[in-house]
């Protein structure tokens, strides 16, 4: 399950970085929600399932909806507009960090000495991605958007568990959906020109993104993280940087460079020293 989770989350950085050069990112997030969203809860409803959640089951899903649906992808989506598919999902790789470093700073979890390392390390790896990225021409305020999608990314992360506890997962999931297709519709009605270029590779990767990255993906993540935890499952976000910029290098032609896979590994070897030492406390 967190292979093919993987898998699937780092591929929608390939058709993202489609899509908006295409179309408005967050009208297009938007569609994409909301035709994820009327499917996810048309098939919870011949399930079975009820859209009457605990009040947890409620607040976990609007947290989910609108950090992960509404910023971290809304601010991605935007980001890619001027950076590369390869550096968003190498930026995204950090999320476990920060879910381990929410943990210690404000949910007040101690770590070994191990995890601190791992943290460092870590951390002086995405600063070495970010760093040589920047001063070869990336766009600094699309970096800046990762930076902030990543931490709302972490907060999503953290809020999953309890949305997951009492059943009805693919109404759960749909529901976010669609709170998220909400509010990032108001957003791109507000801030984005309705300026749409009708191509193949866009109906291709917008028909994919929704059903597969979009749909299918989220619901393999909420059973993972209901099954072993949100900070075990975020260990399966290291594999993001390398199918990331493999899969952009093989659809999209991005350049593979010598420091993006430094860092990765570096960043990688600080994810492994803080879950490995996370599991054995």
């Amino acid at each position: 399950m967190g292979v093919a989770f993987a898998l699937m989350w780092s591929s929608a950085f390939t058709s993202a970085r489609i899509i908006v050069a295409d179309a408005p990112a967050m009208l297009s997030l938007a569609v994409r929600f909301a035709v994820s969203g009327v499917i996810a809860v048309g098939v919870a409803k011949a399930l079975g399932q009820s859209w009457r959640l605990t009040r947890p089951q409620w607040r976990a899903t609007v947290i989910f909806g609108l950090c992960q649906n509404a910023l971290y992808l809304g601010l991605f989506f935007t980001a890619m507009k001027t950076i590369e598919a390869s550096l968003a999902s190498i930026m995204a790789s950090s999320m476990p960090l920060l879910v381990a470093m929410i943990g210690w700073a404000v949910l007040g979890q101690r770590l070994p000495m191990r995890a601190v390392a791992g943290l460092l390390a870590g951390l002086a790896g995405v600063l070495l991605i970010m760093g040589t990225r920047l001063s070869s021409g990336a766009d600094l305020q699309g970096v800046l958007l990762c930076v902030g999608g990543v931490i709302a990314l972490s907060v999503a992360t953290l809020s999953v568990r309890g949305a997951t506890s009492g059943g009805n997962v693919l109404m759960i999931v749909g529901l976010q959906m669609l709170i998220g297709a909400v509010v990032l519709a108001v957003v791109g009605v507000m801030t984005e020109p309705l300026q749409v270029q009708i191509t193949a590779p866009l109906i291709w990767a917008m028909i994919y993104t929704t059903l597969v990255p979009g749909l299918l993906a989220t619901v393999v993540w909420f059973l993972l993280v209901n099954r072993i935890g949100a900070v075990r499952a975020a260990t399966f976000h290291f594999l993001n940087p390398v199918f990331g910029v493999g899969i952009a290098a093989i659809i999209l032609g991005e350049q593979v460079r010598v420091m993006d896979a430094v860092g990765v590994l570096v960043v990688t070897a600080g994810i492994l020293a803080v879950q490995t030492a996370r599991t054995e406390r």
